[in-house]
């Protein structure tokens, strides 16, 4: 059945309702969202139980990765996979209408004793309003009792450093780092296999059923790295790929690397040399991918899942200038 799996693979997006979300997955994208609700989530590439993602077209259209984890895992990680192993990567845009709740994700050496899972993920921004911000580390001096102090006087949120962002900013987010997106943000994230959140604060809100969302101090309070007062955007840099592609390398880490990739009108990204599987995301521009007689065309919003046999035979080109984001093995 390795035949099965000679393609790239496009999945079916799946909405989230979420308080704080909006419509721009649809107006913006396209994406097919349920009526009259608030979208802050679209998972397009998911292993994940309370999200499976199903492949969309071709002859695998219905087949979820979790089966093709299980019955083609070496094929589509190129390394022997095992019994129950689930995709290493969890891929969503996030609609950011108004701010998120003030939170964290539990590190790997505290997870299993707080009873979730570690998550690191990185954000990049597609879209980002004028004064759009985020929250994002801690300010000096934050210890955990000052921090305890304030979430009892309803002022924590002044212990977080604030940043700017606009479209093209991206930011990395360790597990342990205190976080949250601010409102009018698009952003692409791209994080570790885990939906482990422990919220602190929510702006006194209530949740989409009228009462207050659940709050997490204590197991937040264990999983905050209270060291962590430096954070800053990832610095722009760029180095060429090829003729007409150039490369901007985001993150490097154990558990992936992405990079944002521009393809100048006509660019194209040579093949891979073999190792895992990729992901791509369109950010801008449209883009042609093709692999042993498949071919196509994808939009902005839009993602692909590249088998790792694949990648040595897959070639991507620009029909007008370009963006994606491109994941691949950590290192």
């Amino acid at each position: 059945m390795r035949e099965t799996l000679e393609t790239p693979l496009v999945f079916r997006p799946i909405p989230k309702e979420r308080v704080w979300g909006g419509r721009s997955l649809e107006e913006r994208w396209g994406k097919s969202l349920p009526a009259g609700v608030p979208v802050g989530e679209s998972w397009e590439i998911s292993d994940r139980p309370e999200g499976p993602s199903e492949v969309a077209e071709g002859p695998l259209a219905g087949t979820s990765l979790r089966s093709l984890m299980e019955r083609h895992g070496p094929e589509l990680m190129g390394r022997p996979v095992s019994p129950g192993e689930r995709f290493p990567w969890l891929v969503k845009i996030l609609d950011c209408r108004d701010d998120l709740s003030l939170q964290v994700h539990p590190p790997a050496d505290k997870a299993s004793a707080l009873g979730g899972e570690p998550k690191t993920e990185m954000w990049y921004f597609a879209e980002a309003d004028p004064g759009a911000q985020i929250y994002v580390g801690l300010r000096g001096g934050t210890t955990r009792e000052s921090f305890a102090r304030r979430l009892d006087d309803g002022t924590v949120a002044d212990c977080f450093r604030r940043h700017p962002v606009s479209a093209g900013d991206a930011m990395f987010l360790p597990s342990g780092r205190a976080h949250a997106l601010g409102g009018g943000n698009l952003v692409f994230e791209i994080q570790q296999n885990s939906d482990t959140t422990y919220r602190v604060f929510d702006w006194n809100r209530t949740g989409l059923d009228g009462k207050p969302r659940e709050l997490h101090r204590e197991p937040a309070l264990e999983s905050i790295d209270f060291s962590d007062t430096h954070p800053e955007l990832i610095p722009e840099f760029w180095s060429v790929a090829s003729a007409g592609v150039a490369l901007r390398p985001l993150v490097r880490h154990r558990l992936f690397s992405i990079d944002l990739v521009r393809f100048e009108a006509g660019g194209a990204l040579e093949p891979g040399n073999g190792g895992g599987p990729w992901v791509l995301g369109v950010v801008s521009g449209n883009l042609r991918v093709t692999a042993s007689g498949y071919r196509r065309d994808l939009r902005p919003g839009e993602f692909l899942l590249v088998p790792a046999v694949v990648v040595p035979r897959l070639e991507i080109r620009a029909e007008v200038a370009s963006e994606i984001l491109r994941v691949a093995d950590g290192q």
